[in-house]
């Protein structure tokens, strides 16, 4: 299978190197690009792409209210494509934020090309982009500024059970599947499946938004997942 991607970015160089890097591959093509969020959205809804490469600071409209608007669309509109932020570390409110909206995950910007590869691919392929190094120290230093949860996340893992609520937290802590099943003891299918029930009964969208829940409910705090 093809995977279909829209490259947004500002910066010309950055989003034409991009889109040439992607298109290099058998598996990708690039079907649109954009200078800014606006624009990105209208090409994304024009060509249905299966990942959108963000940029998060950009005129007219930034990175975050571009994925906010694809990945909550109006009335009528039913294509959502995955999103996959562009980053700096000096950006974290802005990272925290599209993850919150819905965001499939980021990747740095000044990352090797076969990271940004796949990266892609994992993204198209309905996984999270959580780099447990980069995610666990992105999203907790904006955990430590942001220290109150939000009661009604909290008292929405209180429908899960307690096995559900240990896979939740490895996974907070930016464990993989497989290092799940190991810490648990337990086969990949059957956190598989502790993973599935966790996104239904959550209403999350993947392990983005459970990770960044689990933060916010408390159930995991700064400081204690590494």
């Amino acid at each position: 299978m093809t995977i279909r991607v829209v490259v947004v970015d500002d910066q010309d160089m950055v989003r034409s190197g991009f889109a040439a890097l992607l298109s290099a591959q058998s598996d990708i093509d690039v079907v649109g690009e954009a200078p800014n969020g606006r624009l990105g959205v209208e090409v994304s809804r024009s060509t249905h792409p299966d990942v959108v490469l963000m940029d998060v600071r950009m005129p007219e409209m930034d990175g975050l209210e571009a994925a906010r608007r694809l990945l909550d669309p109006p009335p009528g509109v039913v294509h959502r494509p995955k999103v996959l932020m562009l980053t700096t570390f000096d950006i974290d409110d802005y990272v925290y934020e599209a993850l919150h909206a819905g965001a499939s995950g980021f990747l740095l910007k000044a990352a090797p090309v076969a990271e940004l590869v796949q990266a892609v691919r994992v993204i198209a392929a309905g996984e999270a982009l959580l780099a447990p190094s980069i995610t666990r120290r992105l999203i907790e230093d904006v955990a430590r500024r942001r220290p109150v949860p939000r009661p009604n996340t909290r008292l929405r893992l209180n429908g899960l059970t307690p096995r559900e609520t240990e896979v939740l937290l490895l996974v907070a802590r930016g464990l993989s599947n497989a290092e799940i099943a190991a810490t648990l003891v337990v086969s990949e299918q059957t956190v598989k499946t502790h993973m599935s029930r966790l996104l239904a009964k959550l209403g999350a969208r993947d392990r983005a938004q459970l990770v960044v829940m689990a933060y916010e409910s408390g159930l995991v705090a700064p400081g204690t997942s590494g």
